[in-house]
């Protein structure tokens, strides 16, 4: 078993939104976020403003300490204040993704039951749609939209009732974040995250990272993601830094803001690092203010991680590993060094890492591959309505199974080698192939399918498919994939289609999804 080289951090004791508002009272007129896009500034004070009025909003309009808002936006400033506040209201908050269809967001607001929806104008009317078919009591629209609460309506009605007072709440066992993640296998699960695993996953992040009010992160990872809402929001408005906000990803509107808003940590998937090392525009661009580099979501290269390091002389140049389960983190580079190439940096404080033979469960030593298992205040507290899900993935010891291969070499680095889950992450994006041949189970030219992975130079992995065709049907590949792509989020798109005449299976029904692999491979 090994532990974290970093002293132990405060486990639980208050709420996210608290930590929060506690940073911006130090940090008054100072900026806590602007809109890349438009320079639109939000500073500390207006912030804690902003999360005050939504919560006391939300409680004139019946929002109840327990109660689900769902918020279907891309990473704007407003993201900050509508969370925190359903936090301070003593709600839970469930992001979709930005690129979620109606289809997706419907599944996540019923299987959440959120009983309040945020979106943008633009999204209003699949979002009403997705609202209607899932019970949601009331949307609201950051600006206007006809069929939705303004947001400003709601910041009145706040405004116009007797201010309520903070809920009694235990950060311990009150759910704070509830985001979606298929775990080693299966369909998309609402990951219990409560506020001692949020604020103890901050401190945790921050004793490596060690943001200051100082610095200025670029928010690319979506707010909906682990990753994005925690590391790129939470961590530096808990440090009284300033947050750039990017609403979708664009590489030259990303060079752009990173030269003029003096960006000095910059945290996301591989893809990102790749613009700043092969995109036309980025040789010439100014990037001496970056001074952190951390890769997450997918492995960066060892190769890509040198070639960063040498473009950027100025910066330290890392790789972090973690789940939604673990609230994100569970090892990480440090400020001052960064991460040895081909490693994910040392395990974060207040952890516990074993790695262990994935037939015997034996215990290995340093060196040694196995499947990874870690035990920590940041694990979650389980997933929401699953308990044979949550037991599947945590042992009563504790222990989490990561569902990833990997080794801790003799200077207690961590390697991640290979997963044993079947999860395929597009671009930090995590894609669950039983969603995908769920869905592909729906076409009536398809009697069979399976989804694998597939490497992918730009995007790290892509889904493919396997497809045995009805008999008496003659389906189209090009056909199929533009069917699948209508129906879901674009970093979900399956990549190609072969046929088959079987799927191969065990006698229990389950796929040999290495024989599959084997065959892609030789096709390939």
């Amino acid at each position: 078993m090994w532990t974290s080289p970093y002293a132990p951090v405060e486990v639980g004791g208050t709420t996210l939104n608290r930590m929060v508002l506690e940073a911006a009272a130090r940090s008054g007129d100072r900026p806590a976020l602007i809109d890349g896009p438009t320079g639109m500034t939000v500073s500390y004070r207006l912030l804690a403003e902003r999360v005050q009025g939504v919560a006391a909003g939300l409680a004139a309009r019946g929002f109840r300490p327990g109660d689900v808002l769902a918020l279907w936006a891309p990473n704007l400033p407003q993201w900050a204040g509508v969370a925190l506040g359903a936090m301070a209201a003593g709600g839970t908050v469930t992001g979709v993704s930005p690129a979620a269809t109606e289809r997706e967001l419907t599944a996540q607001l019923a299987d959440a039951g959120a009983s309040v929806l945020v979106t943008v104008p633009s999204q209003v009317p699949a979002a009403r749609a997705a609202a209607a078919a899932a019970g949601v009591r009331e949307l609201v629209v950051l600006g206007e939209a006809d069929g939705a609460t303004p947001i400003l309506d709601l910041l009145a009605a706040g405004a116009a009732a007797p201010v309520p007072g903070p809920p009694d709440l235990d950060p311990s066992l009150a759910v704070g974040l509830l985001p979606y993640s298929s775990g080693t296998t299966g369909l998309p699960k609402g990951v219990l995250l409560t506020h001692a695993n949020l604020v103890t996953s901050i401190r945790q992040v921050e004793a490596g990272l060690r943001v200051t009010e100082r610095d200025v992160l670029l928010a690319v990872p979506p707010f909906s993601h682990i990753m994005g809402f925690l590391v790129t929001l939470a961590v530096p408005l808990c440090a009284g830094a300033t947050v750039v906000t990017m609403p979708r990803f664009d590489p030259g509107q990303f060079l752009e803001l990173l030269e003029r808003r003096r960006v000095t940590v910059l945290i996301g998937a591989p893809p990102m690092f790749q613009v700043l090392l092969q995109h036309p525009r980025a040789a010439a661009a100014d990037l001496g203010a970056l001074e952190l580099l951390v890769c997450g979501g997918a492995p960066l290269a060892a190769a890509a991680q040198r070639a960063l390091a040498t473009r950027l002389p100025g910066a330290i140049v890392g790789q972090a590993w973690g789940l939604t389960e673990t609230t994100v983190g569970l090892s990480m580079p440090d400020r001052d060094g960064g991460s040895v190439p081909g490693t994910v940096g040392r395990i974060v404080p207040g952890t516990e890492l074993r790695v262990v033979d994935p037939d015997s469960g034996r215990d290995l030593g340093p060196g040694e591959p196995g499947e990874l298992l870690a035990r920590g205040p940041q694990v979650m507290a389980g997933y929401l309505g699953r308990p044979e899900a949550t037991a599947a993935m945590v042992d009563p010891d504790g222990w989490l199974r990561t569902g990833d291969l990997g080794l801790v070499d003799g200077d207690g680095n961590v390697v991640i080698v290979d997963r044993l889950k079947e999860l395929i992450k597009v671009s930090g994006h995590q894609v669950a192939p039983a969603e995908l041949e769920a869905l592909l189970a729906t076409h009536p030219a398809v009697a069979d399918a399976a989804v694998l992975r597939r490497d992918d130079p730009a995007r790290g992995e892509v889904p493919v498919a396997v497809v045995v065709p009805r008999p008496g049907t003659d389906p189209d590949p090009d056909e199929l994939l533009a069917w699948v792509a209508e129906r879901v989020a674009p970093y979900k798109r399956l990549h190609a289609v072969r046929f088959a005449d079987a799927i191969p299976r065990t006698p229990s029904g389950k796929l040999l999804r290495r024989a599959l692999h084997d065959q892609d491979r030789q096709t390939v």
